[in-house]
């Protein structure tokens, strides 16, 4: 075929499928008189026609369906759906797709009003389907069955009348109709649709399912299911629930039922035992804010926070607490039987001889960059008070930490960056701007990230260079920095502290050791490292330069000084090939 001839077949495909859809949109103008089957037809066309997405095909298609609603198709709107529902599965993979979107026409169209009457007559029409969709005369997904007995709001005795005028007359037509529903919600339990079995009990008031029902579901973990047929079922149900929440050990579920249905008189221990259980885990986590106010004030509660407090070692968060809620008594009662883990943890004064030094003013902060500028490596930290609202932004970074391996500076940027911005820019430049100095970092990117949305202005933070994230130079690193610690130092860290509010002043001492150390364990853990430890089997001792980050841009993704074995140097950093273990003192 030519050219000529290929345009010329291209429009009259064109002008078909425009006549097509013509038609189509024509065809709705007036459907008073029209099947449900050419009405079906006439979506399956405009969807088959349409060139744009199908979310988009499926809101104009009910827009149609509204339109066909609001034109009242004989003999009413509701019937038309029914039957429409009818005929749906004999179009193939359009069925299921169609289904939803009919019922939720008529459900929208329901909201505006209807007459009573098609209503009634439509109930019955759809539990007619009902009852051929289960006998097999009708394929439907079991979702649509659900669809269609709400939207619908089929009761057992539109059953009973559909029922009453077929030959299934052995008993009596309303327990003909029970017995029928039962049946299928039997069938539905065996095949484990336990979802589909619940909204059938509770579509019809079944009463016969009971405990085993519930038990099943538990033992085949449908919890989603058993929790929704408990509600159903009232008070007795759920308590049994509850109680094999906690049988299982699933003390959070148990603790979300008793707390959605007010079941706290009935379970005092078990609410106290779960919400201790959900405090815990807050502490571990270092939410120790959040953890109090989750305690509702309850004195018992309380005093559990204050036990968890102790037993971290964190003291300040232990005299906070006792003189808030006036708990002298407790302390004094408790202290004989927690024994002191501040052992289990490293200690500041272990790793930095010569002291930590705040630094909020001109002169410490020049003191502070001429002494880090004669450094050959740094750890670098930051910290910012924690935001417990979701979806909130996070609080400015308070606190930079930068420490050697006998001194750590705790800059406070907040007041330096409003009081002094352009030395504090100069100082730091001099510092994370060169290439001189290695600085060592966990996780640097998270850090690097705040910093740069704290303080945008400044441009200290917009750019780094020689940069080492330390967990990469380890094998499947665990425990974050605190597990990483142990495994080379042989302790770890104790992060109760890490939520704590960074931004009041002065800090305590023990968030200033807490800063401290968490810089200064970076350069300890680079120094100690062994190969045998700390890379893969068979990597040269030499090869923690390859983890190297050249230069780190806001805007650019990071470059490596290495890349590979080949240890090639890279022109944008071109003393990193000179960095060597005798002059980094490792």
């Amino acid at each position: 075929m030519g050219l000529e001839e290929t345009v010329t077949e291209l429009h009259n495909n064109k002008d078909k499928t425009h006549q097509a859809w013509t038609i189509c949109m024509h065809s709705y103008s007036d459907l008073s008189c029209v099947s449900p089957v050419v009405f079906l037809y006439l979506l399956k066309e405009c969807y088959a026609y349409g060139t744009c997405t199908a979310t988009a095909k499926f809101h104009a298609l009910q827009q149609r369906v509204q339109q066909v609603l609001h034109n009242t198709p004989q003999p009413g709107p509701a019937i038309f759906i029914a039957h429409c529902l009818y005929v749906l599965p004999l179009f193939g993979s359009y069925s299921e797709g169609f289904s939803h979107l009919v019922i939720s026409g008529l459900r929208r169209f329901l909201k505006s009003g209807s007459s009573q009457e098609d209503l009634l007559e439509a109930r019955n029409v759809a539990a007619q389907l009902f009852l051929d969709i289960v006998a097999g005369f009708v394929n439907h997904d079991e979702r649509i069955v659900i669809k269609v007995l709400e939207v619908f709001d089929v009761k057992l005795t539109n059953i009973e009348k559909v029922i009453g005028n077929s030959a299934m007359k052995n008993d009596s037509v309303l327990d003909a109709a029970k017995k029928f529903v039962e049946g299928y919600i039997h069938q539905l339990m065996d095949s484990r649709s336990y979802m589909t079995a619940v909204a059938l009990i509770q579509q019809f008031s079944i009463q016969t399912a009971g405990q085993p029902f519930l038990l099943k579901m538990l033992q085949t973990r449908q919890f989603k299911a058993a929790e929704k047929y408990a509600t159903h079922k009232g008070m007795d149900m759920l308590c049994l629930l509850v109680q094999e929440y906690v049988n299982m050990n699933m003390l959070k579920d148990a603790y979300d039922v008793i707390k959605k249905n007010n079941l706290r008189q009935e379970f005092p221990d078990i609410y106290h035992k779960c919400k201790e259980s959900s405090l815990k885990k807050l502490a571990e986590k270092g939410c120790w804010d959040i953890a109090e106010v989750k305690t509702n004030s309850d004195r018992q509660l309380i005093e559990y926070l204050v036990y968890l407090a102790m037993e971290a070692g964190y003291t300040e968060k232990v005299d906070e607490l006792c003189d808030r809620y006036s708990l002298e008594g407790f302390v004094k009662a408790k202290e004989a039987e927690i024994s002191p883990l501040s052992c289990r943890y490293l200690n500041i004064n272990e790793l930095v001889v010569e002291g930590i030094i705040w630094v909020d003013e001109v002169n410490g902060l020049h003191n502070a960059s001429c002494y880090i500028e004669g450094c050959k490596v740094l750890g670098i930290d930051c910290e910012w008070k924690p935001n417990y609202e979701k979806g909130s932004k996070p609080n400015k970074v308070s606190i930079l930490q930068v420490a050697s391996e006998k001194r750590a500076f705790i800059f406070d940027l907040i007041k330096l960056a409003t009081d002094v911005p352009d030395v504090l820019d100069n100082c730091l430049i001099s510092i994370l701007h060169s290439s001189r100095i290695l600085k060592l970092g966990y996780n640097f990117q998270c850090d690097v990230n705040q910093l740069t949305q704290s303080y945008g202005e400044l441009k200290c933070f917009k750019h780094f260079e020689m940069l080492l994230d330390i967990q990469n130079m380890f094998k499947e690193p665990r425990g974050g920095l605190s597990g990483l610690a142990k495994k080379v130092l042989g302790a770890g860290l104790n992060k109760t502290r890490r939520n704590s509010n960074w931004e009041q002043r002065p800090l305590s001492q023990h968030q200033l050791e807490y800063a401290a150390l968490d810089a200064a364990v970076l350069v300890h853990i680079f120094s100690k490292g062994s190969p045998a430890t700390t890379f893969p089997e068979g990597q040269a001792k030499n090869e923690w330069k390859s983890y190297i980050v050249a230069h780190m841009d806001n805007t650019t993704k990071p470059k490596k000084v290495y890349k590979g074995k080949k240890k090639k140097k890279k022109a944008t950093a071109p003393e990193a090939d000179d960095l060597s273990k005798s002059q980094l003192k490792i």
